[in-house]
């Protein structure tokens, strides 16, 4: 590690006007030494690319693994979550812009190496650690080297992300990861380009990549705010989309917005606008639906896809009823449900722990 939090970055190369470009992401940021990226956090320091916030987050907190949101990822148990500052996108509706838009590096109180936080987790009897709150893909190499530490405690890792970024950089991401939550915030190139700054075929070839390309455990969620992606053929058209190129078995989550950051002055999501859409959705084909942000016990539980009975019930983030066998099967009809699963689920319950972690450990 070099001096401070300033860590060696992967992912750049030297154009012909002796700039350095970022080739971590599709925005390709070309820098001057000095000069930061779009994200904030990778910057040109001399003639390298560096990670500037290596080691230090914006805190801890031991979540439930349904909060990522993540249904079929061992159920129950809890994960040891953080995050660090910036972002490669421009949300207007960003539910977390204090963390994900600052440019204040003192928000970061949290140092911990990689090894301290798998230690950590260790210690809270954590099932994983989530890389969250803002993209892991811009501090992709801390995330890597926590991972690497997870793993060789037997702890698992799950990124939540937009998705947002170059092959070569994901090919290594993810042959890091365990689980993800993949955010398809629409599903058009006109709501990518006026409400994120960025574009959607880069997050559809990361979806395409997971499920063809790799054995992550992967699941989607979209926000859905008024007005804006939440259209009968909008939301017809990504189901099918889903249910061609990613299969019927991929979990999708549609999430209530609230109104924040740039967007105040839109209403928060009717929950009637995401029980359509879970309609919409189950009515395509898909087999594993559900709503966020919302009460609603229906929309959090788990329906066996051939016969229908409830097998995982949740009220908001407690599991009522797990019906699984050994196998991961349906007790009455034998199917398999598609995750990962122990036999029995965990007992986090709705609980958030904010917790402290030092070099030293927790």
């Amino acid at each position: 590690m070099m001096e401070g939090s300033h860590h060696p970055g992967r992912y750049w190369h030297v154009i012909d006007d002796g700039r350095i470009q970022c080739d971590l992401c599709p925005r390709d940021c070309k820098l001057h030494d000095g000069q930061r990226g779009a994200c904030f956090v990778r910057m040109r320091e001399g003639n390298q690319m560096v990670l500037t916030t290596y080691g230090r987050s914006s805190g801890f907190c031991i979540d439930p693994i349904e909060k990522k949101p993540l249904n079929h990822f061992y159920p129950g148990s809890s994960v040891l979550s953080f995050g660090t500052a910036g972002c490669n996108l421009a949300c207007k509706f960003c539910q977390n812009w204090d963390i994900s838009k600052s440019k204040d590096m003192d928000r970061l109180m949290d140092q911990a190496s990689p090894e301290t936080i798998a230690i950590a987790a260790e210690k809270s009897g954590c099932k994983s650690v989530a890389f969250t709150y803002n993209d892991p893909v811009i501090f992709a190499e801390y995330a890597m080297d926590t991972a690497d530490a997870c793993h060789a405690r037997g702890i698992k890792t799950v990124a939540v992300t937009a998705g947002y970024m170059h092959a070569e950089a994901r090919k290594d991401f993810y042959s890091k990861i365990d689980a993800a939550n993949v955010d398809l915030k629409a599903f058009t190139e006109d709501f990518y380009f006026k409400l994120t700054g960025s574009q959607l075929q880069p997050v559809l070839d990361t979806l395409i990549y997971l499920k063809r390309e790799t054995d992550v455990w992967f699941e989607i969620t979209t926000l859905l705010i008024p007005g804006k992606n939440d259209s009968d053929e909008e939301l017809t058209a990504m189901s099918k989309w889903i249910k061609k190129e990613l299969g019927p078995d991929v979990p999708l989550h549609f999430s209530a917005f609230h109104p924040d950051y740039k967007m105040p002055d839109i209403p928060p999501t009717p929950p009637a606008t995401l029980v359509r859409a879970r309609e919409i959705a189950l009515k395509e084909g898909l087999n594993y639906v559900y709503t966020g942000n919302v009460h609603n016990i229906e929309g959090d539980t788990t329906f066996c896809p051939d016969c229908h009975s409830p097998l995982i019930v949740r009220d908001w983030y407690q599991i009522n009823l797990y019906r699984l066998t050994k196998e991961g099967h349906c007790p009455d009809c034998g199917s398999a449900l598609a995750g990962r699963f122990a036999e029995t689920a965990g007992h986090f319950g709705r609980k958030r722990i904010p917790i402290a972690i030092n070099m030293a450990g927790v």
